[in-house]
């Protein structure tokens, strides 16, 4: 099912219209950022954290109108463009860009967005019936600094990542950060279950602030499993127990095979259903 309209900047258009012009920064200089969502039985899920995670990095680009972009803006868009889209499930993506001219340095910090939704058959999350097959991608490292906790429109490392992955044959991969540390995938945070305990890269170590990834650590913590956001070699993939990677449009998807690694998916099972009594 293909969506029928988008919402660009308050205008609900035609989902194939040419609406991006060839100036448009997020177009020529990556200039924004983006906010991944979920919408099941028609409302949108963790609004508050994607609100406050989009208004902390809009900020950090000095992008102007943030506070008009929080929780209720995120429900009411959300919602509205489910409606036009007749689909009550989906993936939504909200693309925040600096709305200016200028060459690298732009002439004004005002900000534009659009939002899409690609409807989905399926409510709630679902673990994944056959685990994923990965490597660790080495060509190209993530950098770490202020900005890399946020979902940037700058994502050639991801691409890159992602030209590597169909080249193996893989589902996906584990990207490193530039000190050599486990930092994230192409379009998760990483979990690993090593000696009855959790770990996941901190925050510290440059992966986005995921939405999905702070669901977890919260319910492990309700749960009384043991969690930890550390610095990880990757040399842990190969005795984990359990490798399991999270984000906000498909919950957790578990993984099968590191190498010659083989991994379980017991504690998977467990937090995914915990997660389903949460939407």
């Amino acid at each position: 099912m293909m969506p029928l309209f988008v919402n660009f900047n308050g205008q609900l258009l035609a989902a194939d219209s040419a609406i991006i012009p060839l100036n448009n920064r997020a177009f020529r200089y990556g200039d924004g950022l983006f906010e991944s969502m979920r919408l099941i039985n028609g409302q949108l899920k963790f609004a508050d954290m994607h609100a406050d995670r989009l208004q902390n990095g809009m900020k950090v680009l000095k992008l102007e109108g943030y506070s008009l972009l929080d929780a209720w803006f995120l429900k009411e868009k959300a919602e509205e463009l489910a409606t036009w889209n007749k689909a009550k499930n989906g993936r939504l993506r909200l693309t925040v860009y600096r709305d200016a001219g200028g060459l690298y340095t732009p002439d004004d910090n005002k900000s534009g967005w659009c939002l899409e939704l690609v409807p989905e058959e399926t409510s709630g999350y679902r673990l994944n019936q056959k685990g994923l097959i990965m490597d660790v991608y080495t060509e190209l490292t993530k950098p770490v600094n202020f900005l890399s906790n946020y979902k940037t429109c700058n994502a050639l490392p991801y691409v890159m990542a992602g030209l590597y992955k169909n080249q193996h044959k893989l589902d996906e991969v584990f990207i490193l950060n530039q000190q050599g540390f486990l930092c994230e995938t192409i379009s998760s945070n990483v979990f690993v279950w090593y000696n009855e305990h959790l770990y996941t890269p901190a925050l510290s170590e440059g992966c986005v602030a995921g939405i999905m990834r702070k669901k977890i650590i919260d319910l492990c913590i309700s749960l009384e499993i043991p969690v930890t956001e550390a610095q990880i070699n990757p040399d842990i993939l190969h005795q984990a127990d359990e490798v399991f990677i999270t984000n906000a449009t498909r919950g957790i998807q578990w993984v099968i095979g590191y190498g010659i690694k083989r991994y379980f998916n017991g504690l998977s099972k467990i937090l995914i259903d915990e997660l389903n009594k949460l939407v």
